[in-house]
């Protein structure tokens, strides 16, 4: 089976080597940027790909989107050091087949790359429970229960923008846009600004 691994940390990357070496009928290939992931993908056609969110040149959304649109039966597994629910629920949506966390045992990579090269998904134990919970209550699109104003939060943040200019650009306090940025947070299971940053930047389209 064929297995190509897109992430840019070497450290990660010989982490995964080790993992995936136990399966001797893995053929692995790596790639340290999108831009090689996708052209190694379309070189090598693998039947998985293990695929990290943060890549230093393209947002991992994006790469997902891009391999399905060339290939629509691959299979993504994302790799990702993100646990929060926003995170797992956009990448399935936008047609991953499995999630992984970077705190997860290390074997789930392999349960992973088994259950969804079986035509399966594949979400790891430490999210499972809480993404089966939120579908449930009908809270699978993250973006769903945001007002109009914390949509405009999310582009703006997405842009770059500090919480004060984005304070600045709403027309209101700094002190509101803070609590508004808490309350999103809480409401998309977000634990730091940086977090929510990064959700808006994978969430808005370029």
């Amino acid at each position: 089976m064929k297995v190509l691994l897109i992430e840019d940390h070497p450290i990660v990357r010989a982490g995964c080597r080790r993992v995936l070496a136990q399966r001797a009928d893995l053929d692995v290939t790596e790639a340290e940027t999108g831009a090689d992931g996708l052209r190694l993908a379309k070189e090598t056609g693998p039947d998985v790909v293990i695929l990290d969110l943060n890549l230093p040149d393209m947002r991992g959304l994006d790469v997902l989107k891009a391999l399905r649109i060339a290939r629509d039966d691959i299979c993504v597994v994302i790799f990702s050091m993100y646990e929060e629910l926003a995170f797992v629920t956009s990448a399935i949506e936008a047609g991953a087949r499995g999630y992984v966390t970077k705190n997860d045992d290390p074997d789930a990579l392999l349960d992973a790359i088994e259950t969804v090269s079986a035509g399966e998904v594949y979400v790891a134990p430490s999210v499972a429970q809480r993404l089966a919970m939120a579908r449930l209550k009908g809270d699978a699109d993250p973006l769903a229960p945001l007002t109009a104003r914390e949509r405009q939060l999310i582009g703006l943040l997405a842009t770059g923008k500090s919480l004060a200019e984005v304070a600045d650009a709403l027309k209101v306090s700094y002190r509101t846009t803070a609590e508004m940025a808490a309350k999103l947070r809480a409401r998309l299971g977000l634990r730091t600004n940086a977090a929510l940053i990064k959700f808006a930047v994978e969430q808005t389209p370029r």
